[in-house]
């Protein structure tokens, strides 16, 4: 090796206490970080900082704000890092009409609660009080109604079980100014068909079809009416075929009704 590249030990030694001097620097800064880290996240915690200040709800409308809170469990008192989503979210879809929650947290302190309900498609007759039916088929009989909406169907004669879940699926399908026509609806099984049902319309005809092809046929409803004379009452028959019976004749005389758009 070249003599002027040979360093000594001597010389060596005071540049290793530094670097070591400095590595230990860097390692009792960084621990003095952590600490004073830790004492800071403590401090935090322990104070109102770390506490929800603001939850918001919004879609709610068989419960109120208040109510909605309440079964959530929430407060401004919890901390907002220790707010389970997926268990408020849990506990608010056991509510019959809730049909999904979704809970987020908006940093620093906001909790946001966004409700979705199934839908109020009817409602139904016990007695001499009605109670909502869900789109999901379920009765809220806790839910007593005093004054029925002026667009929503009654149902007679249902309880809880295939036919309602049946009169349930079909109103799903069938279109808003349809439903909107509907006064009530019974009702009226058979040996040979549990599914029959007579409505009654808000145009005063009445209508008597079967579920098993209630939605199919009901949703040219529009179109059947608009072939008979108006000031001429009578009964629709959807439950073979399309057939229109005057009150007054004094023979059953039954028409044939085309349906616009029939394949």
């Amino acid at each position: 090796m070249e003599k002027g590249k040979i360093v000594s030990i001597e010389d060596r030694i005071p540049k290793l206490k530094h670097q070591r001097r400095k590595k230990a620097n860097r390692r009792l800064i960084m621990l003095l970080a952590l600490f004073f880290i830790m004492i800071a996240g403590i401090i935090y915690f322990q104070s109102p900082l770390s506490r929800v200040k603001e939850i918001t709800v919004s879609g709610n409308q068989s419960y109120t704000y208040e109510q909605i809170i309440g079964k959530s469990g929430l407060s401004l008192e919890s901390n907002v890092w220790k707010v389970s989503r997926e268990e408020i979210e849990k506990k608010l879809e056991r509510i019959q009409e809730i049909k999904k929650a979704k809970v987020d947290v908006v940093l620093p302190n906001t909790v946001a609660i966004d409700i979705e309900e199934y839908d109020r498609l009817a409602y139904i007759s016990k007695g001499k009080n009605f109670y909502p039916v869900l789109e999901n088929g379920n009765i809220l009989g806790e839910k007593q109604i005093d004054e029925i909406p002026v667009n929503a169907p009654i149902l007679i004669g249902f309880k809880e079980g295939k036919v309602l879940d049946e009169m349930i699926a079909s109103l799903e399908k069938l279109p808003e100014v349809v439903i909107n026509s509907i006064s009530e609806i019974h009702s009226k099984p058979v040996k040979t068909d549990k599914y029959l049902i007579k409505l009654y319309m808000n145009d005063g005809f009445e209508v008597n079809a079967t579920l098993r092809t209630f939605s199919e046929k009901m949703e040219h409803y529009p179109s059947i009416v608009s072939q008979l004379d108006p000031g001429k009452k009578g009964v629709i028959d959807l439950e073979v075929g399309s057939y229109f019976k005057a009150y007054e004749a004094e023979e059953a005389e039954e028409v044939e009704i085309e349906k616009e758009n029939e394949q």
